[in-house]
Parts: structure tokens; sequence; C-alpha cells
């Protein structure tokens, strides 16, 4: 049997091996490191607050916002570029709002549940401290919209580029929501200027979205050619 003094060496061993791993993965992928660049740049931006109202305010102010009927609206948590604060004058607009929530389908994948929001009173703490409907209402019939009914989709990400490149979470919930959607419905990314990559890293099932939206200007993406 190894002595404790042997025990103790193995064990460190084993956890500086693990840590040299995930360094040595996170540095090797370019998609991790971008994503841990990304992260720090949204973690450090200045002045949220007021940043996000102006982004938002111009996202409102886009032709294909005032068009659509039914828009799906996220709900920032974290340091996402804040979009709680407008929510209540989106439902007084008219519009039908539906906002996420995290769930799975049927083989277990994570999925995006689509809630018609009427009131934001409907919504509680959920998952990742995000608001959302509870978990006894999921389901309820005329609350839940299928993705065919969204003319317009406001997208939250990590990191995009101005051509409407996007970087999520590694989590699939919007890339399986874009999936669905019809052809054209319309893409808006919504982030902090500073969320953008002239060299962001994308993949092949990646979707570009059609307007990537900042405080400091709307650029028009490739979308889903």
């Amino acid at each position: 049997m190894p002595s404790d003094g042997q025990g103790v060496t193995s064990r460190i061993s084993l956890q500086t091996n693990s840590l040299m791993t995930e360094t040595s993965t996170e540095t090797t992928d370019p998609k991790a490191h971008m994503r841990r660049a990304a992260y720090d740049a949204r973690n450090a931006q200045i002045d949220k607050d007021r940043i996000s109202e102006i982004a938002v305010n111009s996202l409102v102010n886009l032709p294909e916002f005032q068009a659509a009927k039914t828009v799906l609206w996220y709900i920032d948590c974290r340091s996402e570029l804040r979009t709680k604060q407008a929510l209540p004058a989106a439902l007084a607009s008219g519009k039908r709002v539906v906002v996420p929530y995290c769930t799975v389908d049927e083989g277990g994948a994570n999925k995006l549940g689509l809630w018609l929001l009427e009131s934001m009173d409907e919504l509680i703490i959920g998952k990742w401290k995000i608001l959302e409907p509870p978990r006894e209402r999921w389901g309820e019939p005329g609350k839940e919209i299928p993705p065919e009914e969204i003319d317009l989709v406001i997208v939250p990400g990590v990191g995009f580029s101005r051509t409407g490149g996007r970087m999520g979470n590694g989590q699939g919930y919007y890339d399986r929501l874009l999936e669905r959607v019809r052809p054209d419905c319309v893409l808006v990314g919504l982030c902090y200027e500073s969320q953008l990559f002239d060299n962001l890293v994308v993949s092949p099932h990646d979707v570009y979205m059609d307007k990537v939206v900042t405080e400091t200007s709307v650029y028009s993406g490739r979308g889903r050619r």
C-alpha cells in the first residue's frame, strides 16, 4: 500500500493533470477561447442599464420590429444586454410578446418553451435565475406558441460578428429553436458593441442573424442563406 505521503502526492498529481487538461482544451479550442473572451467582455461592460436602454430603443424602432405581430423577447440574465426594463412597454404595444423558458424535448435534448406573455405577474424566478412561467403552467393551452407563429426573434448571445455570426452558450437552446421558425422570420441579435468580433469562430450549424443591434449601430447580417 502507498504511504499517506504517496497518496497525497497522487491526488495532487491527478488534480494538476485535470487542471492542465482543462486549460489545454480551452487554449487549443479556438471557439472555447473566444467564448471566454466574449464572456469577459460582456462581464466588463460598464453602465449596462443605460447602454441596454439605448440598444433596445434602436431595436424596437427597426422597421422589421414595427411590422412584426408576434415577437420572441428574451429575458436577460447575468451580464446579458438587459431587456426586462422594456418588457412592460412591449406588452402594452399591442404585439403578441412571447418569452422563452428552458426545458427539454421528448428525447431529453435542451429546448426552449415559448410562452405567450400577457402580464409580468405570470413570471417567476426559474432556472439560472431567469424569469419564466411557473413550471406547473408549462404546456397550458392558449399560452404555448409554436415556433411557426413567430415573426421576429430577439436573440441573445455570448458573441456576435458584424455580418450576423453568433456564438451562444453552447447549450443548443437557440440553435434548435432557429431551425424551426419560418424562413421569413426575422432574427435580430442584441448585444453590447464590446461583444462584437471580426474573427468570430462559428460552427457549420450556427445560424446567422438578419440584423445585429448594439448601443451604437445596427448591422445587416447575412441571414440564413
